[in-house]
């Protein structure tokens, strides 16, 4: 078999996944091992990412990535394998057995996961979201306020303020305005539904100042409240209910939904015309697409591009980086900033130094969801800072016992920044203006209403 993988003409590259405090020695001895995975160590000679190379009994970190080639029979390459404490990835094929050079750009990945099934191309390996809390060297290692209060007495403040209550504001007035025209011209004004499942504070807070924020543009509100023990079918009934009504033009399931309920499920079956969130699969879809213009922008990310319009900051041809890659606001608005000719760099809880790459940006979107993520040292002289974070942290000097913070330290990016939003008062304000306009769009297209 060892002459096999040396001599043979035909190898591939592997990546090997392994467990914490075990060695590879310990873990391609075990009984669970499959020949597939013997295969591999055989022809490995071990580098985990960010050390030197080590020998085959020596003990690495949990999910150190190493790579080798070998030769794979034919008959093991669909076996089964069992071990749930690392895996061997099938990468791609090469003639070469060093790790990076002849490597063939035609990849065809293979993955065998703890089931021991074949998990589908790497190319599309499944997203679980980032991690930041796994980064322990990023997060703040003094307490938050005992920061804050060292920044009072060390930073100068000169970045301007992007005031998103004021923009915001401007643009419901806008929207008032222009429900006020159809009203006068058709009769007839935008509605919008909203259906809650369950009774999370936030949630109902939120509901809450979307159907006063409908009621001061004169846009009609529908409402369902329904218990967080509501099954999938009773909730997909009212929104085949408002997909058929003519007098809604946008629905929007507030998020999130009880863990029994697929969320997936739910958003799928609201109308694309009526997506006023602009999370329907084909609005994304178009939105990433040269030539191709969605219904509806999600509204976070379209409100952080409205403030950088309405303040004139130039995104064309700038470098702008979005810190977080969710499909609610990282992703769409990396895509958004693209639309307006920026060179977009995403950052996220894998980024190996994602100080150093935050720095070279001259926009900044921070969308992690981390509270002071972002600290002076992240940023270049002069940028624009747009800071979607919204992260509660313990301040016993405030009246509640605690307090709201961005993505960035606010104090520190001031010495740094030339503009920055604030929180809260920054992007937050902006959503709900975005919903509502999003809305009074879709009413114009159903009505066929042009504004005048």
């Amino acid at each position: 078999m060892v002459a096999t993988l040396v001599y043979s003409a035909i190898h591939r590259l592997f990546r090997v996944i392994v467990a914490p405090d075990r060695s590879i020695h310990e873990e391609l001895a075990s009984k669970e091992t499959g020949s597939v995975w013997m295969a591999a160590a055989k022809a490995l000679n071990p580098l985990p990412r960010g050390e030197g190379r080590v020998g085959m009994g020596a003990s690495i970190r949990s999910g150190a990535s190493l790579a080798a080639t070998g030769y794979i029979p034919r008959s093991l390459r669909s076996q089964q394998c069992s071990s749930a404490r690392f895996r061997v990835e099938l990468l791609a094929p090469t003639r070469n057995l060093g790790l990076s050079s002849n490597l063939q750009q035609q990849h065809h990945p293979l993955e065998f996961a703890s089931s021991g099934k074949k998990q589908g191309s790497l190319f599309l390996v499944p997203s679980t979201g980032d991690n930041w809390k796994a980064r322990s060297d990023l997060l703040p290692c003094r307490a938050i306020a005992e920061e804050e209060q060292m920044a009072d007495a060390k930073e100068a403040d000169t970045a301007a303020r992007i005031d998103g209550k004021a923009i915001s504001q401007a643009i419901r007035d806008e929207v008032a305005q222009e429900v006020a025209r159809m009203k006068s011209a058709l009769g007839k004004v935008p509605g919008l539904a909203v259906i809650l499942v369950g009774s999370r504070k936030d949630s109902l807070l939120y509901v809450t100042s979307k159907e006063k924020a409908c009621e001061q543009a004169g846009i009609r509100s529908y409402s369902v409240n329904l218990p967080d023990t509501a099954t999938e079918a009773e909730i997909l009934e009212h929104v085949h209910k408002f997909n058929r009504d003519p007098d809604v033009h946008g629905i929007l399931v507030q998020l999130p939904l009880p863990k029994h309920v697929r969320e997936q499920e739910i958003l799928g079956a609201v109308s694309m015309d009526k997506d006023v969130d602009g999370f329907h699969p084909t609005n994304i879809g178009r939105l990433a697409m040269q030539g191709r213009q969605p219904l509806f922008i999600p509204c976070t990310p379209r409100g952080c591009i409205e403030l950088l319009l309405r303040t004139g900051v130039q995104i064309s041809g700038k470098h702008a980086v979005v810190i977080g890659r969710s499909n609610i606001v990282g992703t769409p608005a990396a895509m958004l900033l693209q639309r307006h000719n920026a060179t977009v760099t995403v950052v996220h809880s894998y980024t190996p130094d994602p100080a150093a790459v935050t720095r070279t940006a001259d926009i900044v979107i921070a969308a992690a969801g981390v509270a002071h993520l972002v600290r002076k040292d992240w940023l270049k002289p002069g940028a624009v800072v747009i800071d979607v974070g919204i992260n509660p942290i313990e301040d016993p000097s405030a009246k509640k016992g605690h307090r709201t913070v961005g993505d960035v330290h606010f104090k520190e990016a001031c010495s740094v920044a030339s503009a920055i939003t604030p929180v809260p008062g920054g992007v937050g304000p902006m959503t709900i203006a975005m919903l509502l306009q999003n809305t009074v769009e879709s009413a114009k297209r159903a009505y066929e209403f042009n504004g005048t």
